[in-house]
């Protein structure tokens, strides 16, 4: 398993390898576009090699792309929720240009249309998404903190969504600690908590870990993150997170801001074995 952090893309995604290496990353985590909305910058063949060429040169493992904030594929709104599965979709294709392992995202909120009608819209939405693709980019869902009426922060209701989609293009889950931390799975209760999740989604369905303490309490329903240790997680728990990780093969990003992820870092690695 590798370490590494959420990078800034600032002047071209050419720029991210180098950032990465200077914070101590093995893998790295970008987004492609803004992720507030605008048009997505191209990426042409000058810029895909340098690209290439740079993640070589410093050494970075492997890729992984973090689709926009403003998904949402259970929005009353037809341009929302059809904008978000192109979205979605051309990430994957820019991911497999770029030579990503996965694409992650979120799913939206339920608010607009009740839980049911939202779950069934989002599993038509990534349908749509992944409608005839065979990039090999893949994607992930990742579990949200539970804030409002926000889909996935129960493991299970993203397992049941990756089920009824039906599509191997969705390889897992990307498991945010602090997310999960936030619904309801208690990370000081290690071994109690994994075990829940196995007979929720299985832990197989986690394909990536995003590393981050958190600023509020448990179950808090707030997606707050904090700096390894320095929340109500605590570094026991992530601890047992590297440990857990190693085990299964499970790659660690970290998202704290950059004034002290080099110092997170440089922790996770010391918890390695």
């Amino acid at each position: 398993m590798h370490i590494g952090a959420h990078i800034s893309i600032a002047g071209g995604v050419q720029n991210a390898p180098q950032r990465a290496h200077n914070l101590g990353c093995e893998i790295m985590q970008i987004f492609t576009r803004s992720p507030q909305g605008g048009k997505a910058p191209e990426l042409t063949p000058e810029l895909i090699e340098s690209f290439k060429i740079q993640t070589s040169k410093f050494k970075i493992q492997t890729t992984y792309i973090h689709t926009p904030y403003y998904i949402n594929f259970a929005s009353a709104n037809n341009r929302i929720r059809y904008g978000s599965a192109k979205t979605v979709r051309d990430e994957l294709e820019r991911g497999s240009m770029l030579g990503a392992k996965y694409v992650m995202t979120h799913l939206g909120s339920a608010k607009d249309l009740g839980q049911k009608e939202a779950i069934k819209k989002t599993v038509e939405m990534l349908r749509e998404a992944l409608d005839g693709y065979a990039g090999k980019t893949k994607l992930l869902l990742e579990n949200s903190a539970g804030t409002g009426m926000i889909i996935g922060d129960d493991l299970g209701e993203l397992g049941k969504i990756i089920t009824s989609v039906g599509n191997h293009a969705i390889s897992g889950i990307c498991l945010d600690t602090q997310h999960s931390f936030a619904s309801g799975y208690d990370w000081r209760d290690f071994e109690k908590t994994i075990f829940k999740i196995d007979k929720e989604i299985g832990i197989d369905k986690i394909r990536l870990i995003h590393a981050n303490d958190s600023l509020t309490e448990f179950a808090s329903k707030k997606d707050r993150h904090a700096h390894i240790g320095k929340g109500q997680i605590g570094l026991e728990a992530f601890q047992n997170f590297v440990t857990f990780a190693q085990k299964h093969n499970i790659d660690m990003i970290l998202e704290t801001e950059h004034d002290e992820v080099k110092e997170d870092i440089k922790t996770l690695k010391e918890f390695r074995t």
